[in-house]
């Protein structure tokens, strides 16, 4: 059984502290003081600060090094791309980039950077840098897991990867002038600037600054530290408290820093949900990252105004080792699929209007629905079971279940495992690491059987269906098939949408088939925010400028 998740000491601190400050029952959430440290501030000034709950500590704050929603989240404070989203709906509109072309054939994009783009420390943004940021990401000793948001799409990028060439010169990234930066692509992709203004796999970093502090090709050297970072978003690293906080302050060498209202964002990596929503109640916070699902309930009577429960484009899983006895079987791995009651989770524990998932693509994503499914009984689960060779659970090997803390993950966990025990005799185990823990046991395939996500980087179809490819950064499986490769090239090289539509129903068949992973239901996001947070609106991607978010007095 999972240990109780640690809680946050700087979180009960803050807590303790404001309970002695007497804050009242008949106070609604997020009424406290808008900032805990406005002290450090000029008499008079009243600062705005946002009080952000991000879930966990960050593995890094490199954007070519991190893959989880909570770095997600520090990334967009703290670099921008080529271009930028929309706040209200997210589509593209620039960035560091003031405008871009993209050739009639739909090859050749060409971004021109701005004149007063800068890093952090005040140095130019120059198209040179972004070649040397895309040569770093395709680095294969630096082995970065989105690497193939480029090498999918760039001449020449998956050879560079592959080792099949070493002259980089030979890769589809020109810079003809310092502002001007050119990419040719294999193929036509319509989505690429969804990518490259939702995703940091295409955003420039401060190589010369990177490669003062270590190889390049190297994760984790210290140019990330307090100190050290240097990036290009609206806001530059202040403090780092591991454990406790981080805590972004306004760049001014951004070049829209006029727009920026925020003084600081304090990032809190909030893995105890319990301790997350006690301060959001007493003002310690002006946001959740979720709120424990036997609140949502109590939030809906008692602070509907503080209450989001927004779209999200994403799948909740639970992911397969298909190398490890017995989910090397696919009938182990279907006879576990079936036996999950997925209507009761959603309507019993998680009650945030999640939806059943019987397939791994999200419905409804850019107009393309997914027609495999999965189906079955409870009776064909206990026959496949059987000729699989374990009879009622019989003789089956261990099964654990890692999953990353969080006490709305234990009880969607501990549910399964009764489920599991009930409907087919089988015994499974349960553990829970820190996210940190967690990423590395599934980016080393060291499990079992984990709980997983996958939120969209980009609204498109083809987000949920290419990282299940071979050698995909993110795939973490195990699993491999020649078939569902071959189609995934298809696709990248189809000719409109109703083409490429046609072949993810294929690759979504084989998914459901092979069930590499299971599906369990399509998220949504439920949270705590505080009604004076202006300019923060509900996104399918759950990405939100921070550029344009204040905090009202």
């Amino acid at each position: 059984m999972p240990t109780r998740p640690r809680l946050l000491v700087a979180a009960l601190l803050t807590f303790a502290t404001l309970l002695a400050t007497g804050c009242g029952k008949s106070k609604s959430p997020a009424s406290a003081s808008t900032s805990l440290s406005a002290t450090k501030f000029a008499a008079g000034a009243v600062p705005q600060i946002f009080h952000f709950g991000n879930g966990a500590e960050p593995q890094d704050l490199d954007p070519q090094a991190t893959t989880g929603v909570p770095e997600h989240k520090l990334m967009m404070a703290l670099f921008e791309g080529l271009a930028t989203e929309d706040p209200r709906d997210l589509s593209p509109v620039p960035g560091l980039a003031e405008s871009w072309e993209i050739s009639p054939d739909g090859k050749t994009y060409t971004f021109r950077l701005r004149k007063n783009a800068k890093w952090s420390d005040g140095s130019p943004i120059t198209a040179e840098d972004c070649v040397a940021s895309y040569q770093r990401m395709l680095t294969p000793e630096f082995a970065s897991e989105y690497a193939y948001l480029i090498y999918d799409y760039v001449v020449g990028a998956k050879e560079y990867y592959d080792r099949k060439i070493t002259d980089f010169s030979q890769v589809g990234f020109k810079a003809p002038d310092s502002q001007t930066l050119v990419a040719t692509l294999k193929n036509p992709a319509p989505y690429l600037i969804k990518i490259i203004a939702s995703h940091y796999a295409w955003t420039p970093v401060p190589v010369k600054v990177i490669a003062r502090h270590g190889p390049l090709g190297q994760k984790r050297t210290p140019w990330t530290r307090l100190g050290n970072h240097v990036g290009s978003g609206p806001f530059m690293l202040k403090e780092w408290l591991p454990n406790q906080k981080i805590v972004v302050a306004r760049n001014p060498h951004y070049w829209d820093a006029a727009t920026v209202k925020l003084d600081e964002i304090h990032f809190y990596p909030t893995e105890d949900i319990s301790t997350e929503e006690r301060m959001f109640r007493t003002g310690a916070l002006h946001k959740t990252n979720e709120l424990p699902n036997s609140k949502l309930d109590v939030y809906r009577r008692d602070f509907p105004e503080s209450l989001r429960i927004d779209p999200w484009l994403g799948v909740y899983f639970y992911r397969c080792n298909v190398l490890r006895p017995p989910l090397n079987d696919k009938r182990v791995r279907k006879a576990l699929a079936l036996a999950i009651d997925r209507e009761a989770i959603v309507s019993k524990i998680t009650r945030g209007g999640q939806q059943p998932a019987y397939a791994v693509s999200y419905p409804g994503t850019a107009g393309y629905k997914p027609h495999a499914k999965l189906t079955g009984t409870l009776a064909d689960a206990k026959r496949l079971l059987a000729e699989a060779g374990f009879p009622n659970g019989k003789g089956l090997p261990k099964i654990e279940l890692l999953y990353n803390t969080s006490e709305n993950h234990r009880a969607i966990a501990e549910a399964i495992q009764q489920m599991w025990k009930v409907n087919l005799g089988v015994d499974i185990t349960l553990l829970n690491q820190e996210w940190k823990v967690y990423l590395d046991m599934q980016h080393t395939t060291n499990f079992t059987l984990q709980r997983a996500g996958w939120i969209a980087d980009y609204v498109d179809p083809h987000v949920f269906l290419e990282i299940w490819v071979t050698g995909n950064g993110n795939n973490d499986t195990n699993w491999s098939h020649a078939g569902y490769d071959a189609l995934f090239k298809q696709a990248l090289a189809a000719k409109n949408d109703t083409e490429r539509y046609e072949i993810y129903q294929k690759m979504d068949a084989i998914l459901v088939d092979e069930l590499p992973i299971i599906p369990i239901y399509y998220y949504t996001r439920p949270y705590a925010l505080s009604p004076k947070v202006q300019g923060y609106y509900p996104t399918l991607l759950d990405n939100h400028p921070y550029k344009f978010i204040s905090i009202a007095p």
